[in-house]
């Protein structure tokens, strides 16, 4: 039976919630995959070193979603810890540098070994450019990453990579997989996918109309128009909003809808 063993990485946050999922994939033939690498804390470290002792295992691969801090820094802790392991993920050049480990690359249509069973990498680009899914074909799992969490919305980091256009392709190509569950990042796992991701492109959309009503009303700035949209919203939270105001914002230039003249938005 595929069960993947969830580790909390340890660093809990308003971004984060209770801190990132990372996940164990073990089995018989002694080799073990984690999915994510966390940040390097020595509870996520020490909880995965006793997870492979009881399982008898050596962990042959890190597999990591994309490039964000949250997901790939704790690579170099992990690679102390683990000679001989190897670090995989699709390249994001001028990202991956700062995690000073020797990355492997992966991309769209290639499979991964894990444990006994074997992953297929899905690119599911727009939270960030690099961004992987993982899909377990057999039990119809799917790892997504930053894709999707439960109870909330994905930030689209538009000044750092980040692609709503893409983002909400991403979203319907998983669809396109009808995944049984959905493992991600941060949250609870997701056990009615369709109706998440459905859930989640309607709320994009509903989300562009509401920027749209916004620049139409006057609003010409990224700030001015989070603070017409979003409302009540935790001071934590703002620059995650502002962020995907940006996104909205750039998606709507690209389909020639929205225009910037450098210092304010219009239609």
């Amino acid at each position: 039976m595929f069960d993947p063993i969830l580790l909390l990485a340890g660093n809990p946050g308003p971004m984060t919630g209770p801190g990132n999922n990372t996940y164990l994939i073990t089995g018989n033939s002694g080799s073990a995959l984690l999915v994510d690498a966390g940040v390097g804390t020595s509870t996520h470290v020490d909880e995965l070193a006793s997870a492979l002792r009881q399982r008898n295992a050596r962990l042959a691969d890190v597999l990591v979603t994309h490039g964000h801090a949250d997901h790939a820094s704790g690579a170099p802790r992990l690679a102390e810890e683990h000679p001989g392991t190897r670090f995989l993920k699709q390249p994001w050049p001028g990202q991956d540098e700062q995690f000073t480990v020797d990355w492997q690359s992966v991309s769209d249509g290639d499979i991964v070994r894990a444990g006994d069973d074997e992953l297929l990498i899905v690119g599911t680009p727009g939270h960030s450019p690099d961004h992987l899914s993982f899909w377990h074909a057999q039990s119809g799992a799917m790892f997504t990453g930053d894709l999707v969490a439960l109870g909330t919305s994905v930030m689209i980091h538009a000044s750092r990579g980040g692609n709503l256009a893409d983002y909400m392709r991403s979203l319907e190509r998983v669809l396109e997989y009808g995944p049984r569950v959905l493992l991600p990042a941060h949250g609870p796992r997701i056990e009615d996918p369709r109706a998440l991701i459905t859930g989640y492109l309607s709320h994009r959309r509903e989300r562009e109309e509401q920027v749209v009503a916004a620049l139409r009303a006057g609003h010409a700035t990224v700030d001015a128009i989070a603070e017409s949209i979003y409302h009540d919203l935790s001071p934590a939270l703002l620059p995650a909003a502002r962020e995907n105001v940006r996104a909205h914002l750039e998606k709507l230039r690209v389909e020639g809808r929205a225009v910037f003249d450098g210092a304010r938005w219009s239609m």
